[in-house]
Formats: structure tokens, sequence, C-alpha cells
């Protein structure tokens, strides 16, 4: 039985969800699932946007069939060729033969590099080249670097939709709700909203940035992106949202404070920190323990802080390994424009502080606050003062 929904008149959605994949690209927890997007617009000629991931594949066909009734496809229209959205392609063509499929040229020696037997059909266009399906002209629009280099986006002219491929996407499954009024999006999305992006996409904020300046040019009136839901008003919230994290510069004033500890004692040290904080009046706090929390949560919150707190033990004379992990990953996601304090702990040779400052120096418009802090072991009475100093540092960085 197929599964749809109208999101114009003429333009369904044909997507599916998928709440049984534990860890997105094999890495990234998605406890509440993932949706696969796909649209299908019935015009004088009939147009399939993308298709699905192998693993919603058999209701995704169900789906083109329900709508299509006994109507052919006449164009597949690829805008990003990753796996999750193109897997299905050559299934869609052994049920629609005739299907041209319209992708740019990267995105068809990507076909070529997976095995899809597709290049007796494929239109290639490049930035600016539109086609008319009827009544519905559209205009393909590059995004190079969004997050792969084949992707482009597809504005449809006639009725404002963009078809913006992995851009504007969010990790949890749909509910029934396809678009973006139909939930609270700032309570329930925006955590995995910002997760999804700055995990996947997080590296390349120019090419973000570049996009967002092409989409001030056109007039939006309903972003379908292929992952979370389909926005149709409010598009200032998501936007400021995206030119933040494009930029790097964070959403809040506030302390994220991660942790990493063996027995304990650097864990009571940032608890310390943080009772300090409040006590001077910081109320956004966020604490983790670094060998607990997955690192794409760490970063999605680092994208959200304007202060982060490094509290590391030394081990083997070097980073306690999860600590260096998820620093590694801010540094490979371009993480910028953030203020640091550091805090070690060492038992005979700490190592930890002058490391973690090593590397967070060598990432780009980065600032740590000179209050470095070593414990011996575990946090003493005379430790106190420096703590307190810290925390002022960090308030009065904020001002």
């Amino acid at each position: 039985m197929y599964c749809v929904r109208n999101v114009t008149d003429d333009l369904y959605w044909v997507g599916g969800n998928d709440r049984r994949l534990a860890l997105f690209e094999n890495i990234h927890p998605i406890e509440r699932g993932v949706s696969y997007n796909s649209y299908l617009l019935l015009d004088k000629k009939t147009v399939l946007f993308d298709t699905v991931d192998w693993s919603i594949c058999r209701q995704f066909i169900e789906n083109i069939e329900g709508v299509l009734g006994d109507r052919s496809l006449d164009y597949i229209v690829i805008n990003h060729m990753e796996p999750d959205h193109a897997a299905s392609i050559e299934e869609v063509i052994i049920r629609y033969p005739d299907a041209k499929i319209i992708c740019t040229e990267k995105a068809a020696m990507f076909m070529h590099q997976f095995g899809f037997q597709v290049s007796d059909r494929i239109i290639e266009v490049k930035e600016g080249d539109t086609m008319s399906f009827g009544k519905h002209k559209v205009v393909f629009i590059t995004a190079p670097m969004v997050h792969w280099p084949e992707a482009m986006v597809t504005y449809d002219t006639t009725n404002g939709v963009l078809f913006s491929a992995d851009a504007f996407g969010s990790f949890i499954a749909l509910d029934g709700r396809l678009f973006n009024d139909e939930v609270n999006f700032d309570r329930d999305w925006i955590d995995e909203a910002r997760r999804y992006y700055t995990n996947i996409v997080g590296k390349y904020g120019p090419h973000v940035q570049a996009l967002l300046k092409k989409a001030s040019t056109i007039d939006i009136k309903m972003i379908c992106p292929l992952h979370g839901p389909v926005w149709r008003n409010n598009f200032e919230y998501f936007l400021d949202k995206y030119n933040k994290w494009s930029t790097y510069e964070p959403e809040e004033k506030g302390v994220l404070i991660v942790y990493g500890t063996m027995y304990g004692n650097t864990e009571a040290a940032a608890n310390n920190l943080a009772i300090s904080l409040a006590k001077k009046g910081m109320t956004n706090i966020a604490m983790y323990d670094v060998s607990k929390t997955h690192v794409s949560y760490l970063i999605s919150e680092s994208f959200k802080y304007s202060h982060i707190v490094l509290a590391s033990p030394t081990y083997n004379l070097k980073i306690y390994p999860p600590m260096l992990n998820y620093i590694m990953d801010m540094k490979a996601l371009n993480l910028q424009k953030r203020t640091f304090a550091i805090l070690e702990n060492g038992s005979w040779a700490p190592q930890s502080g002058k490391l973690m400052r090593e590397l967070i120096e060598s990432m780009k418009d980065m600032t740590i606050l000179d209050s470095e802090m070593t414990i011996s072991s575990s946090l003493k009475e005379e430790d106190a003062d420096l703590i307190e100093e810290i925390a002022d540092n960090i308030i009065n960085s904020m001002k």
C-alpha cells in the first residue's frame, strides 16, 4: 500500500522513513530514525526528484506506482548522488525504462563509479540551465561541496519550490507530519537538525554560504530537502541557523564543558568549575563526559556554544584518547571562532594541557584563555582560587 502526501496540488512526497537504522553513514547514532525524501511532480511530463536509500526501496516503489497510476515516468532529477538518495535509481529504471536522468556531469561520473547502467539516458545540466515539464519550468543551480562535489539544487520557477538536496535537512524520521509548521521545530527538531548539519556538512561552511547567496536571489515559497520536514514558512528561522553554522558564529553565549575522566577526579574539577560559573550568574551551561557521549553530539554542541572548556587527564603522556578524538573532529569539521579554557590532570607527568593547546592553536580563529589549570591527581582546597579565576575569565571574556 502506498503512503504519500501532497506537497502542492501536483507535487507529492513519495519518500519514506528508516527507524531501524542505528548509525547514519555507519557513524552517527540516530535513535529517532531518519527520513529519505523524494518528490514526484505530475505535469505534462512526470518528474521524480531524487530517489531513496535501498533500505526503504520497496515502499518507495509502491509510492511512485500509487501516484503515477497508469502514467509513465518521464524524468528523474538527481540533485545528489550519495547512495542514501540515489541507491534506488536502477530499481526505478527497471519499472520505467523510458525515463531520462537529469544531473550534473560529476553526478553522471559518480553513477558510473557506482556501477549504474544508465549512461544512455543521462541529460547533463549545468549552472543556470532550465527545463520545462509543462506548466512547471525549473532552473538548475549548482551547489558543489554541499556536501559532495556533484550536488545541485533545483528551483521550480512556477511555484517557488526549491528542491534543496542535503541542504536544510535533519535527522529524525517523519511521523506523518511533513511540514515544518506541523511540528514544534525549535523544541523537538533543532538539536537533531544542528547535529545533522554540523557533522555532515559542517566542514563546508564557505560552500554553504555560496549557496545561501544564490538562494537569496530567488523567490522561495517552499524548501523540499532530502531529509526532514518540508519548509513552507518561517524561512528566516532556519536560514538564520544556517547562516550562523556556515560562518561558524556561535548560536548562543554559553559554556560547554567537555571532560574526560578515568576515576572521577577530572570530573570533580569540571563540576567545581560548573558550580563556580553558575554562582557567578552563568545559567547557560552544558556538561558532557567525553567517554560516554558520541562525538557527533559533542560537535553539535560545539557549534552551539561560544565557550568550550576542555578538561582532560594525561594518558600515556598524551591527551586522553576520547578527548583527542573529539578535538580532532572539531578540527576536521573546521570549527572556528570559539573561546577555550583548558584543565589538565596528571599524576606524574601532566602533558594533556600543552597538547590540547597546540591542537586548538592550529585551528582557525580560536582564543585560549590564559588561566590554564593543572591538577595533580585530584582537586585540592588550594586549587579553589584557580577554579574561581577560570570562571571569572570565562564570564569576563563574554562581555
